[in-house]
């Protein structure tokens, strides 16, 4: 029988992408009563550990009602449907756990855009 360290150091295939100071939807199953439905939670990715691994989790943080709201993710959790990527932050930080004393538009983080493709002379 494996152990399960053995289990857990396995690495992680696919799923989501994300990076510290993406703007991500998370869609949560959510189980009420005998129903099961789907709960979004959108937010700002502040820290991950252990991207790669199974055991691996991100942290994200959102502002509902002006107050903060942070809520840790497994990577490989059966709980999450699915993960968008809506936009993708310009950080220069492994955690932005700093982002907990900002409000308002000094929490902001600037998008890191995709580079414009260049043109090639005709030959």
């Amino acid at each position: 029988m494996t152990e399960l360290h053995e289990v857990l150091d396995g690495r992680r295939e696919g799923g989501a992408q994300v990076e510290v100071g993406d703007t991500v939807r998370v869609h949560v199953k959510v189980v009420e009563g005998g129903k099961e439905r789907v709960q979004v939670f959108e937010g700002m990715v502040i820290g991950l550990h252990r991207p790669d691994r199974l055991d691996g989790t991100f942290k994200v943080r959102r502002i509902a009602h002006s107050i903060g709201v942070e809520r840790t993710f497994m990577f490989a959790s059966p709980r999450i449907d699915k993960v968008e990527v809506v936009r993708h932050g310009k950080v220069r930080r492994a955690k932005l756990y700093f982002l907990r004393g900002l409000t308002g538009k000094a929490a902001r983080i600037r998008e890191r855009r995709a580079p414009r493709p260049t043109a090639t002379a005709p030959s």
